[in-house]
């Protein structure tokens, strides 16, 4: 079975408001593969692409200038936690390592005094300092969302699924802030959904989102 316009939209429409849920930004490499990754797990709701951590004033995927590539993930707190995507950023790489082309470099961006809290309570737990990773930690002052054509990258090569996004009637704005887009996102790739009935998909239990 293949998702359909009316339950992307069914599953859109029961998502937790965007009131109710937390942004997260961080940076890992390419932004594509985490955009997947993080949009399958439970408790994410949304997931977007983009650039932060320089001074640009228009950044693009072409002239980024001192931005590097990041994503955001939009979760409920009543689900996920903070410390719980911390961890699953440090280990998507090693912190202790850094790579010298700032458009795929590791940060993690910091937004509210809570996120701060939970990241130096995160470092002291794991013997970690700020100072003694090479994973840069910064204050978010913005992030600005990439292309179209970057947002959801892998669920754009599945025509038959992004049809029902067009039959549903989803511009391209609506396309990156949809839970449904997230999910799927990361199901094309691989990635294990709980969701998977909702949205009319078969799940693959042999391969786990974390």
């Amino acid at each position: 079975m293949a998702p359909t316009a009316s339950t992307i939209k069914a599953y859109d429409d029961a998502a937790p408001d965007p009131a109710a849920t937390e942004t997260a930004t961080f940076a890992v490499g390419c932004f594509w593969g985490p955009d997947a990754q993080f949009g399958a797990l439970d408790g994410v709701v949304r997931t977007r692409v983009g650039y932060a951590g320089g001074t640009k004033t228009d950044p693009t995927y072409h002239d980024l200038g001192d931005h590097t590539e990041a994503f955001q993930v939009d979760y409920d707190p009543a689900e996920r936690s903070f410390r719980d995507l911390l961890d699953l950023v440090f280990r998507s790489h090693d912190p202790t390592q850094q790579t010298r082309k700032t458009q795929y470099q590791n940060i993690i961006f910091v937004a509210t005094a809570d996120q701060r809290e939970a990241l130096t309570d995160y470092l002291d737990a794991n013997d970690y300092t700020v100072d003694g990773i090479a994973t840069r930690v910064e204050h978010l002052s913005r992030f600005v969302p990439a292309e179209d054509y970057h947002q959801k990258y892998s669920l754009r090569n599945k025509r038959s699924i992004m049809g029902a996004f067009e039959d549903a009637g989803y511009d391209e704005t609506a396309i990156r802030e949809s839970p449904a887009a997230a999910t799927l996102n990361g199901h094309v790739v691989g990635h294990e959904v709980n969701d998977a009935d909702a949205l009319g998909i078969a799940s693959d239990r042999s391969v786990h989102s974390t």
